[in-house]
């Protein structure tokens, strides 16, 4: 597995090299989005809100389940917050940053950040201990979802804001550079949706440092890879956010949910 890599840096605005690396791989890297401080307090906010949800025995939020678990003292967490943006100030706060404008750039005209779609800001917590029950997930593309709904593919990409520092052992994302090409066969039947975990020999780890951004398209094949490391060292937290275009389609707290997601490992 080849994990070399550029890490760039986001400036006012995407560059023809960072637009090029993009377009052919369908993924990008960017060093030190966030602040170290910064980090810092959106893990501490992040378990504000965890333990109103787990008081409140919240079971959805705008009609996407809440992923529960334990952590390493057998203690409940949360492992998978959707719309945390609406949750609390310091989520609403990042979800406004002005630099995701640039970003939007990536996709191009009529492209926006959903706040507000899809799962809103979505906060993953990854511990690989005895009673973990998020540990990883099998390959599969975010484009899926519209198919799945019989929507029309809109372009969408997945913004992560890394809170952790990993190493590869660590697991974390894994990508198949340029398969955001691929056609809707591909798409569909290249792997076997989320029950594939097998590592691929061309698959790439993305290996942030905390506070790191990345990017990757919709279409492109991707799975999370458990840790190999058990205990606390495994512990890895992770903000995703989607770009996307297409009809405007908000979310409340009266929105269904999908069938999909009643299956707790086929959501991100």
């Amino acid at each position: 597995m080849e994990n070399s890599y550029p890490r760039f840096t986001l400036g006012e605005q995407i560059t023809n090299e960072q637009q090029d690396f993009f377009n052919k791989n369908g993924f990008i890297h960017f060093k030190g989005f966030i602040k170290t401080q910064t980090v810092s307090d959106i893990i501490r906010a992040s378990e504000e809100v965890q333990d109103q949800w787990i008081e409140k025995q919240r079971i959805k939020v705008n009609g996407i389940p809440v992923k529960y678990g334990k952590d390493l003292d057998g203690s409940p967490i949360v492992q998978r917050f959707a719309f945390i943006n609406q949750h609390h100030d310091l989520f609403a706060e990042l979800s406004q940053d002005p630099r995701f404008e640039i970003l939007l750039k990536l996709i191009g005209d009529g492209a926006r950040l959903g706040t507000e779609e899809k799962d809103g800001m979505v906060l993953n917590h990854y511990v690989n201990g005895p009673e973990s029950k998020f540990t990883q997930m099998g390959w599969h593309t975010d484009g899926l979802r519209d198919i799945f709904l019989g929507q029309k593919l809109n372009p969408m990409l997945n913004v992560g804001i890394h809170l952790s520092t990993l190493r590869p052992e660590n697991g974390g994302l894994r990508v198949l550079p340029g398969t955001h090409k691929q056609g809707i066969y591909k798409m569909l039947f290249h792997k076997r949706y989320f029950l594939d975990n097998n590592a691929d020999a061309n698959e790439l780890a993305i290996t942030p440092e905390a506070g790191d951004l990345t990017i990757h398209d919709g279409r492109l094949w991707h799975r999370v890879a458990q840790s190999q490391i058990i205990g606390e060292e495994s512990r890895r937290r992770v903000i995703y956010l989607p770009i996307i275009a297409g009809k405007y389609e908000p979310k409340n707290e009266n929105s269904p949910t999908a069938f999909y997601q009643r299956f707790a490992g086929i959501v991100k």
